[in-house]
């Protein structure tokens, strides 16, 4: 089937010039200063807000553009078809379009301080806003869209400040893939497009009693790659550890045919730091995404996962998943790190675009009137941009994950199942880094996986 249609909006370049003259009783201005100013960035009906700060310029400064320092990459909103007919009132992607379907409202407002709220009240005191309106058909039939690349004004008067930002949009196609059940239950996997639903994946879920046992939950297949030992004495221990530990979960996607075309296999295993009943980051456990090359299996990634203390919003599940070279010699290329609420669940992500301060910061040469938001190296020349997210069930609770991959990274079906492999690794490390005081699910809860 084909992929499904998405849209990326991007907000960058943010930066805000002051007045020279002293702010205005009461206006909108603001003085020349070191004082910190951010930015909230919001997409009409779009559940997902971002708050950033903005780089206040010298008050001499007059070129036309901030300087390169100040560009960066402020928000990114990913719209499925469902994102965009809500925020449309009716279908984009159909031919039957009415004049101002597909219209949103990008939002932006500018305050000076700190970023935070105290007492459940933001911090900081409103300079002014920009509301752009944003016709999305166009980047829904596939064209890039530049809204807007400039300066805009903030309040009134002669001495009102400026804020600088890029805005464009352009479509991001995504095959789309859903679990029909828990990992740990071997379920199918389908693509899915619309309404409609394909099974292109089975699932079969193991654990390993002790060395070389593996007791898979569905049927063996013919053309099994071989397992040497080599990758899991170089990337993980198999050796027993005394105390609470959960190891030797495996999960292997096959094609329609029966053949492996990818295995998520823990490799180290999850143990509760001494004098506590919870997986530490200082000792994560680990998994190893590998696949089938010339007969025998190749590791592809390596996912970390741990239960970050969590402070008012409770625990978390961290992870860090780095890519690994073909040689599998050397150090490993990071790329995602970041925490899932253990209470109400959330997204694992692989997003390269460089959202919100992240590591891959826009370059100079996105400077210009064509208004392009470029980005900085990838850690990865094989990934770019948005690569991948899976959904992540709350911990105790029952999920079937839902993926998304960028088109541009599937080229073949081996492809999406390393995706597949690393979606259901990272939702049975949900699992894995459980309270040891806490029961697990009841498909995890047998005797042999409770060692």
């Amino acid at each position: 089937m084909d992929p499904c249609p998405f849209v990326r909006v991007l907000v960058g370049n943010l930066a805000l010039k002051s007045p020279v003259a002293a702010r205005p009783a009461g206006g909108a201005g603001v003085h020349p200063s070191a004082h910190p100013c951010f930015a909230t960035v919001r997409l009409d009906k779009h559940p997902s807000r971002h708050t950033v700060p903005v780089p206040l310029l010298p008050p001499d400064h007059a070129d036309a553009n901030p300087p390169a320092a100040a560009a960066s990459l402020a928000a990114g909103f990913h719209l499925s078809k469902a994102d965009l007919d809500r925020i449309a009132g009716r279908s984009l992607f159909s031919a039957a379009s009415a004049s101002g379907a597909g219209t949103a409202k990008l939002k932006v407002a500018i305050y000076s301080g700190r970023m935070g709220t105290t007492c459940g009240v933001r911090s900081g005191r409103l300079l002014g806003k920009v509301s752009l309106p944003l016709d999305l058909r166009e980047a829904a039939e596939g064209r890039a869209v530049v809204f807007h690349s400039g300066w805009v004004g903030l309040g009134k008067g002669a001495a009102k400040a400026q804020v600088y930002l890029t805005v464009k949009a352009e479509a991001e196609p995504r095959f789309v893939f859903e679990f029909d059940g828990e990992p740990e239950y071997s379920p199918q996997v389908f693509q899915v497009q619309g309404n409609r639903r394909q099974p292109v994946f089975t699932c079969s879920f193991s654990c390993r009693h002790n060395s070389g046992d593996w007791n898979w939950r569905s049927r063996s297949t013919q053309s099994e790659p071989s397992s040497p030992r080599r990758w899991r004495s170089s990337f993980g221990s198999e050796r027993e550890r005394p105390g609470k530990e959960r190891k030797g979960w495996s999960v292997k996607v096959h094609d329609l045919s029966g053949s492996p075309v990818a295995l998520a296999s823990m490799v180290t295993p999850f143990v509760a730091s001494p004098g506590t009943d919870r997986v530490s980051r200082s000792n994560p456990g680990a998994w190893l995404i590998l696949r089938p090359v010339d007969g025998t299996w190749q590791p592809w990634g390596r996912l970390e996962a741990w239960r970050e203390r969590g402070g008012p919003a409770g625990d978390g599940l961290g992870y860090r998943f780095e890519l690994l070279p073909h040689t599998a010699v050397g150090p490993g290329v990071s790329l995602a790190e970041s925490t899932i609420s253990a209470s109400k669940g959330g997204k694992f992500a692989i997003d390269l675009t460089g959202v919100g301060g992240h590591p891959l910061a826009l370059t100079s040469s996105s400077w210009g009137r064509s208004g392009k938001l470029g980005r900085g190296p990838s850690p990865s020349p094989a990934y770019r941009g948005f690569v991948m997210s899976s959904t992540v069930t709350s911990e105790g609770r029952s999920g079937r994950p839902a993926v998304e991959v960028g088109v541009q990274h599937v080229g073949c079906a081996e492809d999406a199942a390393a995706f597949v492999a690393l979606a259901a690794a990272v939702d049975l490390s949900m699992d894995a880094c459980r309270l040891f005081s806490h029961k697990l699910r009841r498909g995890l809860s047998s005797p042999a996986m409770l060692r």
